[in-house]
């Protein structure tokens, strides 16, 4: 008998909170469960395993990102664009460290070029049409964005600016003005 309430939608809800709390490495099936005080094998109704339990919370999680990332953009263009998305990932990622990490997940092909994934690249593009890029330099830009904002993201969270001056807001202040100033001066091929 499936337990009132609980759903694929709900349990994804709940694995990405759960994934904030522990760490998205750590949200299993099993872990799940033990949130809602069932049997695991309750919930093998609604999810297919693990797996597919974190497919599904990277999905919300792009979904979420894809969101915030287009209000953010809305009206904007240039280096206040750049700035805005910049700050949505840094900013999820400070809110939600284990959907941030879902988000990150591998999907397989099928799955990511139905996902939200497309949708951030679109934004990426958007933005870079502000700097007067033309491919292949645009798919190169989009590139050193996602690892910029990743990296520093990624860096951040470990600790890896908590020891030194000057403060990591200050950098990435500074990073994303390098980045307006590389986009608007882009070395030719």
């Amino acid at each position: 008998m499936v337990r009132a309430g609980l759903n694929a939608e709900r349990l994804t809800q709940a694995g990405a909170e759960l994934a904030d709390e522990v760490g998205f490495d750590q949200v299993t099936v099993s872990a799940l469960a033990r949130r809602f005080d069932v049997k695991v094998a309750s919930l093998y109704s609604h999810l297919k395993n693990s797996d597919d339990l974190k497919t599904r919370i990277a999905l919300l999680a792009l979904d979420e990102l894809a969101e915030q990332g287009a209000a953010a953009l809305a009206g904007r263009a240039g280096k206040d664009a750049l700035t805005a998305f910049a700050n949505v990932y840094r900013d999820y990622a400070r809110e939600h460290p284990g959907r941030y990490a879902a988000a990150q997940l591998r999907l397989d092909p099928e799955t990511a070029a139905a996902s939200a994934g497309v949708k951030h690249a679109r934004m990426m593009r958007a933005i870079l049409r502000g700097y007067d890029l033309t491919e292949p330099d645009q798919t190169h830009a989009v590139r050193m964005l996602g690892s910029v904002f990743h990296g520093y993201v990624s860096l951040e969270m470990g600790g890896g600016f908590s020891h030194s001056a000057p403060d990591s807001q200050e950098s990435w202040s500074r990073v994303l003005d390098a980045l307006d100033a590389l986009l608007r001066n882009w070395p030719a091929p």
